[in-house]
């Protein structure tokens, strides 16, 4: 069926043709930067690639089947698509009026000039091939510290804007101590860093921090938000998975030896198939074992066992490739060259595979099974017990050809392999934007998990291709690519608000300055306790056991937790047990992600109760004791010693005159008040009641104020 163009429209088109604001005089309209994302947020869920859904025979999506019948190249007026736009027939109008996604003045015009211009096509960017492009020219080089910088600057300087300066020297080391370790520095490690006069000072600190055991830490928790990491089945029993912690800690060791990207992708995905495979890499593939499981008496094992495997075709497609597989599991995609026998051929590379626990460790990994092999199917409408057409492994339609095994069907290993081949335009794409995503608060793409149709072009894609290919050529180096990243001096610049920005670049895409981050909610309590004292720094090992509300038990089954005794409590955050039906209050008040689902990007909230967790929590009540008894245990007995010391501690820095005029009047308003309540004032003292001297008890109470206070300044809880 085709679509018409009926003689009413035609006469309409023409008597309003010269409606509307036109184009800037002679400014081309590209395809994949001003039509596409209107055509796919406001077009193609009728006239897209869904052939169920499609309406009227008219597809927007490929050229060949929108003209000529509904484009005519260089004539608006002969269009029905331009007709239908325009009309104002309620009943040939495009969108219709039930829809909530209207056409806006500027979208109509981008469109008619499109058309006007020849209505090209282009492939969807991030399906063409990565091409590597030499570093633009720029005017200003000065302060350039690496080719980062010279691609920043010169989409910079198209809207003349200056980049912001260098932040100063503690705030540049407490950033990337944050963001490379999750750490603050240490006294120590500030002293040392103002003191060091030599020009590569910061270098030395960055190889440092790469070097730090706690790097893996860092971004082993970035990544196991993406593989949903958890220690419980989830559902309704959710039963303790008690060797869950060996795939953490083989990520975090991944990490810190700076596994290359493609062996980290093979080893998860199908590192039980590689020749002679070592216990480690098979450990690796521990990934597709942390989705939730259903073991409830009386569930349909079919069913259970189709949803597992949906969610690892799913979580694959988003992690490695920024694609909603998910979209073509009942039906073809609505806005991706995504097909529904695409799906379930990928599917099939996983439709073979059964979990196994290794005898020795109990670690949980994949293993192929050589008996009872399954055929693999289209499952209608996503329906398990519908089957369609039978598919074999293969690789996604819309993208380069898998290399085909010379005897029998492609596997995991060669689906992973074709994952991280330099033909596959998806994969280092969203590794580095990822990575840069972590550094910045926003990636180059900034809707990470969708680089389809739908997802927002990147700001920098010359840049975006440029690190592609960079780390690819460095062996496909994490610390490589973040050592590059950090060292440039987009990255150091100041995050402080300029207001020539507001109406320019109110988002900060240009990256004029650095971004303002809240630390995420591992991180804050790390924070905490490093600043306390309290931190205990052994890596990796089983899940711990902080304390938890009483309360929070009345929405759980037959959950025993059991208090980390000693140092065990107060370990990195990264290490607190992840009971699904009953998440840590604390980290989720906070935005950790539930584990339901791959979380690529975390989402930013910024509430009431998270300043009442800040104040109340257990955690954060015992750091402020821990820190306030280190005072004044390190300090003289002095107050003005005391409060500049506490400053420090939390802030790394001097404070000025009035904020010591502040602290000096909060502090003798406490004094008061504790000395006035006697007794009872003391109960705040919490864990430092038995080592507090007598004489020290009044002291050390009111400063338990004062922390109070300074961990909940913006200064403390975020990153600049």
């Amino acid at each position: 069926m085709r679509f018409f163009l009926s003689f009413p429209l035609v006469i309409l088109a023409a008597s309003v043709a010269g409606g509307g604001a036109a184009w800037a005089e002679g400014k081309p309209v590209g395809f994949n930067k001003d039509i596409r994302p209107i055509l796919a947020t406001k077009c193609y869920a009728c006239h897209g690639p869904d052939e169920d859904k499609r309406e009227g025979g008219l597809r927007l999506d490929v050229r060949a089947e929108a003209v000529p019948e509904a484009i005519v190249p260089g004539d608006p007026e002969k269009s029905e698509v331009w007709a239908r736009i325009i009309t104002h027939d309620a009943d040939d109008v495009m969108p219709p009026p039930s829809s909530p996604k209207q056409l806006t003045e500027k979208e109509r015009t981008l469109l008619k000039t499109w058309i006007q211009q020849g209505a090209k096509y282009e492939e969807h960017w991030s399906f063409l091939p990565i091409q590597r492009t030499s570093p633009p020219p720029v005017q200003q080089v000065a302060g350039v510290r690496n080719t980062i910088d010279l691609f920043i600057r010169a989409e910079l300087e198209k809207h003349h804007l200056p980049i912001s300066p260098e932040a100063d020297a503690i705030t540049l080391l407490r950033r990337v101590s944050l963001d490379l370790t999750g750490l603050p520095p240490s006294p120590a490690e500030v002293k040392a860093f103002l003191s060091d006069k030599r020009p590569d000072a910061y270098e030395r600190t960055v190889e440092r921090l790469l070097d730090s055991p706690h790097f893996g830490e860092r971004w082993g928790r970035h990544w196991l938000d993406m593989a949903r990491y958890a220690d419980s089945n989830g559902f309704l029993g959710d039963a303790v998975r008690p060797n869950a912690w060996r795939y953490r800690d083989w990520v975090i060791n991944a990490i810190n030896r700076d596994l290359p990207f493609d062996e980290f992708t093979i080893e998860q995905l199908a590192g039980d198939l590689l020749p002679e495979a070592s216990v480690t890499q098979r450990a690796g593939t521990g990934f597709h074992r942390n989705a939730a499981l259903n073991t409830e008496a009386g569930v349909d094992k079919e069913e259970a066992r189709f949803q597992n495997l949906a969610d690892r075709v799913n979580t694959t497609g988003r992690v490695w490739m920024g694609l909603t597989l998910g979209c073509a599991q009942c039906h073809t995609h609505k806005y991706d060259p995504i097909t529904i026998r695409d799906y379930y051929s990928t599917y099939a590379f996983f439709n073979n595979t059964v979990d196994k626990d290794e005898s020795d460790t109990k670690t949980p990994t994949l293993a192929e099974t050589d008996k009872n092999r399954r055929e693999s199917y289209v499952h209608m409408a996503g329906d398990y017990a519908r089957r369609g057409p039978t598919v074999v492994p293969a690789s996604l339609s819309a993208l380069p050809k898998m290399k085909q095994p010379e005897v029998g069907e492609a596997t995991r290993l060669d689906f992973a392999q074709w994952l991280v081949s330099p033909q596959h335009p998806l994969t280092s794409r969203v590794a580095v934007n990822h990575i840069w995503s972590k550094l910045f608060g926003v990636g180059i793409v900034a809707t990470p998990d969708d680089f389809g149709v739908s997802g927002e072009s990147p700001s920098h894609p010359a840049l975006l291709d440029w690190l592609a290919t960079e780390f690819m050529r460095n062996g496909w180096s994490r610390k490589e690519l973040i050592r590059l990243i950090v060292t440039s001096a987009t990255y150091r610049q100041s995050s402080a608000h300029r207001e020539d920005l507001v109406e320019i670049d109110p988002l900060n895409r240009l990256l004029a300055r650095q971004n303002r981050l809240r630390l995420e909610a591992e991180v804050l309590r790390d924070a905490a306790l490093t600043t306390s004292g309290l931190l205990t720094r052994d890596i990796g090992g089983q899940s711990i056991r902080p304390p938890l509300p009483g309360d929070i038990f009345d929405v759980g089954r037959s959950v025993k937790w059991e208090v980390s005794k000693g140092q065990e409590r107060y370990r990195r955050g990264l290490y607190i047990l992840t009971m699904r039906s009953i998440l840590y209050p604390m980290l989720t008040t906070f935005d950790a992600p539930d584990a339901a689902d791959a979380c690529v990007r975390r989402e930013r909230s910024n509430t009431p109760l998270q300043a009442l967790t800040m104040m109340n929590d257990p955690v954060f009540v015992e750091a402020t004791q821990a820190l306030a008894h280190r005072v004044m245990r390190e300090s003289k007995r002095d107050t003005n010693a005391r409060l500049k010391h506490l400053f420090r501690l939390c802030m790394m820095r001097e404070p000025r005159a009035d904020e010591m005029e502040r602290l000096h009047a909060f502090h003798a308003e406490q004094a008061e008040r504790v000395r006035a309540s006697g007794k009872d004032a003391l109960s705040v003292l919490g864990i430092v009641k038995d080592s507090t001297p007598n004489a020290d008890a009044q002291d050390t109470a009111t400063l338990i104020a004062l922390v109070r206070v300074l961990m909940n300044l913006d200064e403390f809880i975020n990153r600049e």
